[in-house]
């Protein structure tokens, strides 16, 4: 199983999502991590959603 990740276009930036053939929408996606991605973070067109961590069982 591939590594996905949770993204978000920038404000103000229009970004295609190869995958899926469309664009990517304002409230994100879960996409590859690949080089694709992973370019379009570098270049700013992108931001990453974070993920919360679940606290493990038992723990207050």
């Amino acid at each position: 199983m591939s590594k996905r990740i949770t993204v978000l276009p920038a404000p103000g930036r229009v970004v295609p999502d190869p995958e899926a053939g469309d664009l990517l929408p304002l409230e994100g996606r879960d996409v590859p991590d690949n080089a694709w991605w992973r370019r379009r973070l570098a270049d700013g067109d992108i931001t990453t959603k974070a993920v919360k961590a679940a606290k493990p069982q038992g723990a207050q």
